[in-house]
């Protein structure tokens, strides 16, 4: 079967495409490769998909409908992926714009193009716990209230679920979003904690601990997640008269202490790290934590990975990219 797989240079949607093409399916992949962090490593993932030959990559702008259009053209394409998406909560404070093109015209396009194709099945698509916002209720569950994002790229991610489901009650469209909780692991992004602290603990650097480090986090390795994604992707929800749509949460289903990631962390890499205690910064949660009981029960998501094994993994092939010893 072919898959479309949108993001396909990116962390989560790298590791998606490679379980695909593991599997023997069909890859078409699509990512803008823009420059939010290095776009080596971007090209290095697609190395590293370019060697299965059911691979086919175009680089093009998802905001960009005519280019979008011509690069799917030629495929008849019954399941689709979408992770593409600009991410970070804190750049979006700063850069607006880009949540707007690629987040909210982005999936636009993608749902009109599910719309219009004759043979489209199910969509799968990204979304975040940042949707819970500042929600004080731990567990976070699907039903819990997600009407005040306290960042703009929460917003635009909750807005791509309302247009999802506005699209499957009125076309009928098969959906799913998946709420994703801090996922990391090899080949991860350069702007997230673990690689951020990795590389300055390693460098020597102080590492820069927000809200004093209470915090806590719900850590989702990537080996638990692509295979679900995948999952997700091969059962569509049923059309019982409501609109054919799902959410879930994906997540680790253990919220960690930072400190605590911080102390398994020093541990992998042998070193300890000098920390620069700061404040809260906006945009920010100090509690993520999944209720994860619908998709154990409907996709059978049961996470393996803590962080006392995620962590050294993620610091093994970190060493190895960079040619550590």
């Amino acid at each position: 079967m072919t898959y479309l797989v949108t993001g396909a240079a990116g962390f989560i949607g790298f590791h998606t495409a490679r379980v695909l093409l593991q599997q023997g399916e069909e890859v078409v992949g699509l990512d803008n490769i823009n420059d939010y962090y290095a776009p080596k490593l971007k090209h290095d993932r697609l190395r590293a998909l370019e060697v299965h030959k059911g691979f086919h990559f175009h680089q093009i702008d998802l905001s960009d409908r005519a280019a979008f259009l011509d690069a799917v053209k030629p495929y008849k394409i019954p399941r689709i992926i979408h992770l593409a998406a600009q991410a970070g909560v804190r750049y979006s404070i700063d850069h607006p714009e880009t949540y707007i093109a690629s987040n909210l015209v982005g999936h636009f396009n993608v749902l009109e193009y599910c719309r219009h194709s004759d043979a489209f099945e199910h969509l799968v698509y990204a979304s975040s716990s940042s949707v819970y916002g500042g929600n004080t209720k731990v567990p976070f569950a699907e039903s819990d209230r997600v009407d005040a994002p306290v960042s703009l790229y929460a917003a635009t991610k909750r807005c791509d679920e309302l247009m999802s489901h506005t699209y499957s009650h009125l076309y009928r469209l098969p959906q799913t979003g998946l709420r994703f909780f801090t996922v990391y692991g090899p080949w991860g992004r350069p702007d997230m904690a673990m690689w951020l602290f990795t590389d300055a603990i390693l460098a020597g650097r102080p590492i820069k601990v927000f809200n004093h480090g209470d915090m806590q986090r719900d850590f989702t390795y990537i080996d638990d997640v692509a295979p679900t994604v995948v999952a997700a992707a091969a059962k569509p929800p049923r059309d019982d008269g409501s609109a054919p749509q799902r959410i879930y949460n994906l997540g680790g289903n253990r919220s960690e202490r930072l400190m605590e990631m911080i102390a398994v962390l020093e541990n992998a890499l042998g070193r300890k790290a000098e920390l620069d205690l700061l404040p809260m910064q906006p945009g920010d949660v100090p509690v993520t934590a999944a209720d994860i009981s619908s998709i154990e029960k409907d996709l059978g998501f049961h996470p393996k990975t803590r962080i006392e094994v995620g962590i050294p993994r993620f610091v093994e092939w970190y060493k190895a990219y960079h040619g550590l010893t």
